[in-house]
C-alpha cells in the first residue's frame, strides 16, 4: 500500500549538534531511502533514482560532514543510525525500502534488524559482508593510510572518497565499520533480519581492496544465504565496488523493484 502523498522538499534536518542536508522528491509512491557510502554524498544515487522514476518517493541525505551536511562531534555508527531515524521522523516516512551502498548497507541491515515492523525491506549494494581481518597492525595501517591521504581530501570529496573530517576521524569510521563486519558482530544481526533483503554484489577489487580478498569477502555471504531465506543475491555485476552505482545502477534499481514486488504480493 502506497504512502500518503507528500510534497517535494529540500532542506536541513537538525539532530544532536549538527544538521543533515535532505532531499525528498515527494509523491504518493513507495518511499525509498538511500544510505551513502562512508564518505560519499547523495549525488551518487542520481542514476538509480532516474531509473526507478517517479513511481517511487525518493529520500536522500548527506551524513554528518559529508556533502552539504554540517560537521559534528560524533561520527560513530550509532550516531548514523540516529540520523536515519531523524530523517524518517522529520519527513514522516513509514515502511521504507532502504538502499545502502558500502557503509550505507551496514546501516540498512542494522536498522532493519532493529526495526522489523518499520522497514519494508532493503537492498545492499556491495556492503554488509562478513569478514574478520582486523588486528592492531591493520588498525595502525588504516590510520597511517588516512594520514598520508589527508592532503588529497579536498580532491577526493567530490568522488565520495573523503569528508570534511580529520584524518583520524576518517580512520576511526573505517576501523569501526570493519569491526562491525566481523562474523561475531554481524551474524547475529543477519539472524534477526526478517524483511526481504537483496544484495547487488560487485566484482573484483577497488581502491584499498585486493581483488582476491574482495571476492573471498563476498563469498562469505554464502553461509548467510543458506541460513536466512529472507536474504538473497539479486545480481552480481561486472563493476567494482567504487563504480557500481555509476555503471550498474540498473541492477540496483531492479533489486528495489524486486523487494517492492515481494511486499505487494504478501
Amino acid at each position: 500500500m502506497a504512502s500518503i502523498k507528500q510534497s517535494a522538499w529540500t532542506g536541513m534536518v537538525s539532530i544532536d549538534d549538527t544538521a543533515l542536508a535532505v532531499t525528498d522528491t515527494g509523491g504518493p509512491g513507495r518511499p525509498v531511502v538511500y544510505l551513502n557510502g562512508s564518505y560519499a554524498d547523495q549525488s551518487h544515487w542520481r542514476r538509480v533514482i532516474a531509473d526507478l522514476g517517479s513511481g517511487y518517493r525518493h529520500i536522500t541525505y548527506d551524513e554528518r560532514a559529508r556533502g552539504k551536511s554540517k560537521r559534528a562531534t560524533d561520527y560513530s555508527f550509532a550516531a548514523c543510525l540516529r540520523d536515519l531515524d531523524a530523517v524518517l521522523t522529520a519527513r514522516g516516512v513509514e515502511r521504507p525500502i532502504l538502499v545502502g551502498w558500502s557503509y550505507g548497507a551496514m546501516l540498512a541491515v542494522h536498522w532493519a534488524a532493529q526495526n522489523p515492523d518499520r522497514a519494508l525491506g532493503l537492498v545492499s549494494v556491495d556492503g554488509a559482508l562478513p569478514h574478520d581481518w582486523q588486528g592492531d597492525a591493520a588498525r595502525e595501517q588504516i590510520r597511517k593510510l588516512f594520514r598520508m591521504m589527508s592532503p588529497l581530501f579536498p580532491i577526493a570529496r567530490p568522488l565520495g572518497l573523503a569528508a570534511r573530517m580529520s584524518a583520524a576521524q576518517h580512520a576511526e569510521i573505517n576501523i569501526e565499520a570493519n569491526d562491525l563486519c566481523s562474523p561475531a558482530a554481524l551474524n547475529p544481526v543477519f539472524d534477526r533480519l526478517t524483511v526481504p533483503a537483496r544484495y547487488v554484489l560487485a566484482t573484483g577489487g577497488n581502491l584499498g581492496g585486493d581483488p582476491k580478498v574482495m571476492e573471498q569477502i563476498r563469498g562469505n555471504l554464502d553461509a548467510v544465504l543458506a541460513r536466512n531465506p529472507n536474504i538473497r543475491v539479486s545480481a552480481k555485476v561486472a563493476s567494482n565496488h567504487s563504480k557500481i552505482l555509476r555503471k550498474d545502477f540498473r541492477a540496483v534499481a531492479d533489486a528495489v523493484r524486486e523487494v517492492a514486488a515481494i511486499r505487494e504480493h504478501r
